[in-house]
């Protein structure tokens, strides 16, 4: 049975390790509320440009011809693009984006299909590296506060190897934000881009017809060549700022049951000390009435 001095000292660990776990859900609470923020600043934006592709797509008489939105006949090579944190301590957050993302290899390489690797942060990029993938590129550094900037390399690399033909479909794995308890899981295909994009619904051209034609310039189709990398970039953007609030979510989560975890562990070790300390004191008495005994005979 452990002495008194040793549970104190455990008790004495649990106790800071319980200061920390609280900090850390604070923290991440405000994170998280900066990040639903960014989340509600970014829908508009987004909306927006989905109804501007699809004004100008409604315009341009092709659009086979442009790279992003080129349907390859066969698909042999696919690039996953798993969005990871750059640090633990957030539950399942890294491991269920990875296990989906493994997953996936293995139904696509069951397919005949190769299989490649785009590293989004610390955790997934130390992952693929260790399980022997070889990737095509890491970014790392930002997936607690992405910026736009972030996503706009990201973006380029995944349309780079695209239009190079070097993969044939792109796919996204992240978490989706529901709420600070619950994240789902998603896979998305972001290349190419689908051609439902350009497409508008009854309602969206009887607004268009109201407000009325217009002249563009240059040609819609050169304007869609730089649309559409845009759209890419909001996408992905929008995915990043989607896994950020998650990791923030899980941390939260994560700490919080830590938190609540130590508080019932040192209420187990204060009872066993509490114990510890009442035997000690019988033991005592038990020595000292057999000294007096002693003494009397």
């Amino acid at each position: 049975m452990a002495s008194v001095q040793d549970i104190k000292r455990r008790i004495r660990s649990v106790r800071n390790t319980r200061k920390i776990t609280r900090a850390m859900e604070l923290v991440a609470a405000a994170k998280l509320r900066r990040a639903q923020v960014r989340i509600e600043a970014m829908r508009p934006y987004a909306d927006t440009m989905n109804e501007l592709i699809g004004g100008v797509g409604r315009a341009a008489g092709s659009v086979r011809s442009l790279p992003l939105l080129q349907q390859r006949e066969t698909i042999e090579t696919v690039l996953l693009v798993p969005l990871t944190g750059d640090r633990g301590l957030a539950g399942a957050f890294n491991a269920q984006v990875l296990r989906r993302a493994f997953a996936l290899e293995r139904e696509l390489l069951a397919e005949g299909q190769n299989v490649r690797w785009l590293g989004v942060g610390k955790k997934g990029r130390s992952t693929l590296t260790f399980r022997g993938r070889a990737l095509d590129g890491d970014f790392v550094g930002f997936t607690d506060r992405p910026a736009y900037s972030d996503a706009q390399a990201i973006a380029h690399r995944c349309a780079e190897l695209f239009t190079e033909g070097e993969v044939d479909r792109v796919v996204l794995v992240y978490n989706t934000f529901v709420s600070a308890l619950t994240q789902r899981v998603t896979d998305r295909d972001v290349l190419p881009i689908s051609a439902e994009v350009l497409e508008t619904d009854e309602d969206e051209r009887a607004a268009a017809t109201l407000r009325g034609d217009f002249i563009f310039e240059p040609e819609p189709e050169e304007i869609l060549v730089r649309l559409l990398p845009v759209y890419l970039e909001t996408q992905l953007y929008r995915a990043l700022l989607e896994s950020a609030a998650s990791e923030h979510g899980a941390r939260m989560t994560s700490m919080r049951n830590a938190s609540k975890n130590a508080g019932e562990l040192i209420d187990g070790l204060t009872l066993q000390m509490n114990r510890a300390r009442q035997a000690q004191i019988t033991q005592e008495i038990l020595e000292i009435v057999a000294g007096a005994e002693a003494l009397t005979t």
